[in-house]
C-alpha cells in the first residue's frame, strides 16, 4: 500500500505511514517568500513590505493537498540582494548522489596506461567528443557526451563515508565542532537541500527542494549526518520522500538489479517502490472539501496565526485559492507512476534508479527548485569485494540508463538549458586495487582526495573536461576541486546571490557561498 500524507497542523509537518503505522515520512519545510513580502528571520516586517492576502491564503490552504509549510510565524526572508544579484542560469537543479562512492577509475577516469592492480578490468570507449573516454559499461551516456561535463579533480580530506557523507551533501570540507559519525546532530552543516529549500521561494506552491527516494541509512541502520537542517534546526530538515524501503542486505536498483555485494543477484522478495499519493489530511473527503463553508472552517483552523501576523481577516477569497490547488492535476501526476507512458518507464528502466530520475523530472517540471535523488541507499557504490562484475551487471547499466533519458527527456522538453544536473559520491576509489580477507574478487577502499564529479544542463558547456588527476587516480594534477566549489555552482545556478547569508538556531549569520563556482564549465 502506498503511504499517505497528512497535515499535522500542531506541529506544523507532515507524516506518511503506511498500512502498519509505521512512519515512513516526515516532510517539513521551511516557509514561503514570495516576491515583495518578506520578513526577516525575527518575525518583523521589513520597511514598506508587507503580507498578502493572497500569500497568506496559499500559506495556509496548501496544507490541504498533503503538501503543506509551517505557519506564518515561522516565515523567514532571503537576505537583502546584492546590487546586482547573479542571473540564474537554471531554474532547477537535479542532484544525483551514488552513496558508497562511485570509483573513478570505473567510470569518468580512467587510467588505461596504469598497471593493472591500478586500471582494473574495464576498458574505456571513445565518446561523441574527441579526446574524452569513459567506462565501456557507460555506452549510453557516452553517445551524449556534447550534452556533459567532468570535473575529474574534485577532493576532500577524507575517507571515512559519513565525513565523506557530511562533505558533499553539505558542501563544506571543515567538519563541524563534536561532529558525530554514527548519528545527524543540531550541530552539524546545514545540507545543500536543506539550504535551498530555506532560501529559495516557492513556485506552484511546492517546496523549493525535495530528498527522495529514501534517506541515506547504513545497513546497521545508522543514519548517515550531513542529510539534514543541522545549524539550521530540524524545521529546516529537507522534504524526505521515502518511496524505497530500507533493507540492511539489499543493494543496487530493485527489482531489476538488486545485488548484495558478496553473493551477486538477490531475489526480490516483495520490495516494492512505493510512490506517494497527494490526498486530503486525516477527517477531510472531497465532499467536505468541495463544500465550501467546510473548507472555509477547515482553512480557518489551520490560519489563524497567518490571518493574524497578515493584519488582514478579510479571507472570503481563500476558498477559490484552495480549490485551484486541489485541482492541481500537474502535482498529483508527479506522484503517480500509473501514469507513466509505459515506453517512457522502459527509457528510464523499471527500477529505482530509473523511477527516481523519472519522478525527479516530474517534480522539476511541475516547480520543485532542487531535487536531490539518492541512487542506491546502503552504501550502494561501496564496491569493496566483486567490484568489476557487480559495476558491470548490476551498479552501472541502471545508471547509464536512467541518467540517459533523463538529459533525453530534459533536451527534448527545452528544460535542459534550465536544469543543473549533477553527479557525484562522497569520494572515489583508491588507486590499487585490495581484496578483503575472505573474499575471491578484488574491490576498493575509500579515497577522499580525488573523484569526478558529473555536470549537465544549467548552462554547463557540453563535452568539457575540468581538471584533471595525476597517473595513477591518486591526486588533482590541475585545476583542483573543493565540494565548496560544488555546492556554490549549484547555488549560482539557481540565482542566488553571492552577498546572500543564512542563520543558524543561535541566529549567527553564515554566508551560504564558501568558494567561488567552478570555473570554466559555463
Amino acid at each position: 500500500m502506498s503511504p499517505t500524507l497528512f497535515w499535522s497542523a500542531a506541529v506544523g509537518s507532515q507524516f506518511a505511514r503506511d498500512a502498519s503505522s509505521r512512519s515512513v515520512l516526515q516532510i517539513v519545510h521551511s516557509p514561503i517568500v514570495n516576491g515583495q513580502q518578506f520578513i526577516n528571520q525575527s518575525g518583523e516586517t521589513h520597511a514598506g513590505s508587507r503580507v498578502t492576502r493572497r500569500c497568506a491564503i496559499q500559506a495556509g490552504a496548501v496544507g490541504l493537498l498533503g503538501l503543506g509549510f509551517n505557519h506564518l510565524a515561522a516565515l523567514r526572508a532571503l537576505a537583502e540582494p546584492a546590487s546586482n544579484p547573479p542571473k540564474a542560469k537554471a531554474k532547477s537543479v537535479i542532484y544525483i548522489f551514488l552513496s558508497g562512492g562511485l570509483a573513478q577509475h570505473e567510470s569518468f577516469d580512467m587510467k588505461p596506461g596504469a598497471a593493472e592492480e591500478i586500471r582494473g578490468e574495464f576498458r574505456p570507449i571513445s565518446t561523441r567528443t574527441a579526446g574524452i573516454e569513459i567506462c565501456e559499461h557507460l555506452p549510453e551516456l557516452a553517445k551524449r557526451s556534447p550534452k556533459w561535463a567532468l570535473v575529474r579533480s574534485l577532493t576532500h580530506p577524507s575517507n571515512d563515508h559519513s565525513a565523506g557523507h557530511h562533505i558533499m551533501l553539505t558542501g563544506r570540507t571543515d567538519l563541524p565542532e563534536g561532529f558525530d559519525a554514527n548519528k545527524p546532530k543540531p550541530s552539524d552543516w546545514p545540507s545543500i537541500a536543506s539550504l535551498a529549500g530555506t532560501l529559495l521561494p516557492p513556485r506552484n506552491n511546492l517546496p523549493p527542494a525535495i530528498v527522495l527516494p529514501d534517506r541515506i541509512v547504513h545497513n546497521t541502520g545508522r543514519v548517515i549526518p550531513g542529510q539534514f537542517g543541522g545549524l539550521l534546526g530540524r524545521k529546516r530538515d529537507p522534504w524526505f520522500l521515502e518511496m524505497s524501503p530500507y533493507h540492511p542486505q539489499h543493494y543496487g536498483a530493485f527489482s531489476e538489479f538488486l545485488f548484495h555485494h558478496a553473493t551477486g543477484l538477490v531475489k526480490d522478495d516483495g520490495l516494492r517502490f512505493q510512490a506517494p499519493h497527494l490526498t486530503l489530511p486525516e477527517g477531510l473527503t472531497l465532499d467536505r472539501v468541495l463544500d465550501r463553508v467546510t473548507l472555509r472552517n477547515v482553512i480557518e483552523g489551520q490560519s489563524r496565526t497567518l490571518t493574524d501576523a497578515a493584519g488582514d481577516e478579510q479571507f472570503d477569497k481563500y476558498r477559490e485559492a484552495a480549490v485551484s490547488l486541489l485541482s492541481n492535476s500537474k502535482v498529483h501526476d508527479a506522484f503517480s507512476l500509473e501514469r507513466a507512458d509505459p515506453k517512457q518507464l522502459d527509457r528510464y528502466g523499471r527500477n529505482t534508479f530509473g523511477w527516481s530520475l523519472l519522478m525527479a523530472r516530474r517534480l522539476i517540471e511541475v516547480g520543485v527548485s532542487l531535487v536531490q535523488v539518492n541512487l542506491g541507499n546502503n552504501e550502494t557504490w561501496d564496491t569493496h569485494q566483486s567490484a568489476f562484475p557487480n559495476l558491470k551487471d548490476y551498479l552501472l547499466p541502471p545508471m547509464d540508463r536512467a541518467v540517459s533519458a533523463l538529459l533525453d527527456d530534459l533536451d527534448s522538453s527545452g528544460q535542459l538549458d534550465e536544469t543543473l544536473v549533477v553527479m557525484g559520491s562522497e569520494f572515489g576509489r583508491t588507486p590499487k586495487l585490495s581484496t578483503l580477507p575472505g573474499a575471491s574478487l578484488p574491490g576498493r577502499d575509500h579515497w577522499g582526495a580525488c573523484q569526478t564529479v558529473f555536470l549537465a544542463g544549467g548552462g554547463v558547456r557540453g563535452g568539457t573536461v575540468i581538471g584533471s588527476s595525476d597517473s595513477i587516480g591518486a591526486y588533482p594534477a590541475s585545476a583542483p576541486q573543493k565540494p565548496e566549489n560544488l555546492a556554490a555552482t549549484i547555488y549560482e545556478a539557481l540565482g542566488l546571490p553571492r552577498s546572500i547569508t543564512w542563520t543558524d538556531m543561535t541566529g549567527r549569520p553564515h554566508f551560504l557561498y564558501n568558494a567561488d563556482p567552478i570555473k570554466g564549465l559555463v
